[in-house]
């Protein structure tokens, strides 16, 4: 019995770290609300930003994959931003002053979150790193994405624009 539960344990694991999509319990659900302070010290509550199609991406900065994942981010919130498009950035790191410096070091232009007691983490039952959560104009879930390997950005902007002619 313990020889199966390892088996399906690491099974577990690796189809996480091999970056897999996998779909949630918050697919088709109304996105849970919070409010965060954000990198320019003011608090950014998601609610706010119904009406459009918000990304939020959960990642830290000891995570190699989210520092690789997140000048493709900043590329896709910049072209998208001006026609309803919003990403927030969500940190996990006890220390903000750690996420700060490398977004200042990427040059990230897209709203950063602080969630270091990670009560919004759980709320969106994240357990690797990055977690990507795309929320539709009405507030729900549609996709969530664990992991990132190179090609998932095609993935995001095929459904971010899908999304936007919504």
């Amino acid at each position: 019995m313990m020889k199966i539960r390892k088996l399906f344990l690491g099974l577990a694991l690796c189809a996480v770290a091999a970056g897999s999509l996998a779909s949630s319990g918050l697919t088709g659900q109304p996105a849970p609300d919070f409010a965060l302070k954000s990198s320019t010290g003011e608090n950014l509550r998601l609610s706010e930003f119904r009406g459009d199609v918000v990304m939020i991406n959960f990642w830290a900065t000891w995570c190699g994959p989210c520092r690789q994942e997140m000048p493709l981010l900043d590329e896709l919130y910049t072209r998208y931003e001006r026609v309803g498009f919003n990403l927030l950035g969500v940190n996990i790191d006890d220390d903000s002053s750690r996420a700060m410096a490398m977004i200042d070091e990427l040059g990230v232009n897209f709203p950063v979150l602080f969630d270091a007691r990670k009560e919004v983490s759980k709320m969106y039952d994240v357990g690797a790193m990055p977690v990507t959560v795309i929320v539709d104009r009405t507030g729900n879930v549609r996709y969530v994405h664990q992991g990132y390997k190179p090609g998932y950005e095609e993935k995001y902007l095929d459904q971010v624009r899908s999304l936007l002619r919504e």
